[in-house]
């Protein structure tokens, strides 16, 4: 596949890794909610991660600002602290298994103020755990990096989903809240739009 030309000088394709390469130095770092757990490197990174990428497209787990699937933000050199790091559970005081039965996704935003983290997480829960019989653990937890601004109420609706998932075995119903996005969209009219300016 030919590369999208860039005004840069630079093809589309050249600004990615491959999904076929773990590139440790383009992926964030694992962060505290993958602290003490087995986080995921080199194959295991790459084939869960492959996964995602098809779990999302099925789902359209999409940033919107970048127009592509957001497994691919892992693969972007222009945003190398940003994305997805996993592992798996290994107990803990927050743990709810200490076997190999869970994962852990720790989702970072390329800005502290990203708008989208709160849309792109839930979707993220949604998309791993609704498609649960592809992939071999009982439960995704997903949690935001704690540098986003909004980190603590984000990850407090996550854990809320999570609950409700444990308890009854379904996706809660998607709410208003699960799609909310940049704040200056509620204050413009219709007819007016908002600027896309990267986040």
């Amino acid at each position: 596949m030919v590369g999208i030309p860039s005004p840069f000088g630079t093809s589309d394709d050249d600004l990615f890794d491959p999904y076929g390469a773990f590139v440790p130095e383009n992926v964030p770092e694992p962060g505290r909610f993958l602290a003490g757990h087995d986080v995921l490197t080199g194959r295991d990174h790459l084939a869960f991660h492959r996964l995602t990428r098809e779990l999302f497209e099925e789902r359209t787990v999409y940033d919107m600002t970048f127009g592509y699937n957001l497994a691919r933000l892992n693969l972007d050199q222009r945003h190398s602290d940003a994305g997805y790091r996993y592992a798996v559970e290994r107990g803990g005081d927050d743990a709810v298994a200490t076997d190999e039965s869970v994962l852990r996704a720790a989702f970072t935003p390329t800005t502290p103020f990203c708008p989208q983290s709160h849309t792109l997480t839930t979707g993220s829960f949604r998309a791993w755990n609704g498609l649960s019989e592809r992939h071999e653990y009982d439960l995704v937890r997903v949690r935001v990096d704690p540098m986003h601004n909004r980190a603590g109420e984000i990850n407090e609706r996550l854990r809320g989903l999570e609950e409700t998932y444990l308890e009854t075995g379904e996706i809660p119903a998607e709410s208003a809240n699960d799609t909310e996005s940049n704040p200056l969209a509620e204050a413009v009219d219709d007819e007016e739009s908002v600027p896309e300016t990267p986040f």
